[in-house]
């Protein structure tokens, strides 16, 4: 039995749908919390309330599950940002609202780090494929900042890795391991870091 195709997908109940992205939040819970390899696929229905059969009519096996969560929590956090970014004109500006929008998102999806991680162990392949993503969107926001004059003429990869880094720890130190909101402050100064540096300039 092979994983629901997006067509097949499309073409669920909305009780189908419903039940579908109830057994995902009950992984991304679970999974989260517990590890994809000390979870089992009986865990996930019976926190869900969903006979094990019917998981099986979603999603083959337990990585199918761990799969399938990864690119929707990757798919629904880009889908925030770019939306945030569209509202900015400037690239200062589209970067500030697009982080902050992830920081936003990330509040009520502190397992993201934890899952993510655990991939690297179950599928190396699906882990680098979600950082792939992040850094496609980087990379055409840059270089769109680099022909408008916005950035300087820097290889593309290399400046979105770094901003990726930023993003990724600030988001770990604050949001993951304290749970609450980046600070006003630490946001700033990480802005200030990108797009100022590191360099003291005297004044006067």
């Amino acid at each position: 039995m092979s994983q629901l195709s997006e067509n097949k997908i499309a073409e669920l109940t909305t009780k189908g749908k419903r039940t579908r992205q109830k057994i995902l939040d009950t992984a991304e819970q679970i999974f989260g919390e517990k590890g994809y390899f000390e979870t089992s696929v009986a865990e996930i229905t019976l926190t869900a309330g969903v006979a094990q059969g019917t998981f099986y009519n979603y999603f083959p096996t337990k990585k199918a599950v761990f799969e399938e969560l990864i690119k929707q929590l990757s798919s629904n956090f880009r889908y925030e940002i770019k939306v945030a970014m569209e509202k900015e004109q400037s690239f200062e500006a589209k970067q500030r609202a697009g982080y902050q929008a992830f920081f936003e998102w990330l509040i009520s999806h502190r397992n993201l780090y934890s899952i993510i991680q655990q991939s690297v162990l179950v599928d190396q392949a699906l882990y680098r494929w979600y950082y792939d993503k992040i850094a496609t969107g980087f990379i055409k926001s840059i270089e769109l900042a680099i022909d408008n004059k916005e950035c300087k003429p820097l290889n593309s990869e290399t400046v979105a890795y770094c901003l990726m880094g930023i993003g990724q720890f600030i988001g770990m130190r604050w949001i993951y391991w304290d749970d609450k909101s980046v600070p006003d402050t630490v946001f700033d100064e990480a802005m200030e870091l990108i797009f100022k540096g590191l360099n003291h300039t005297l004044e006067g």
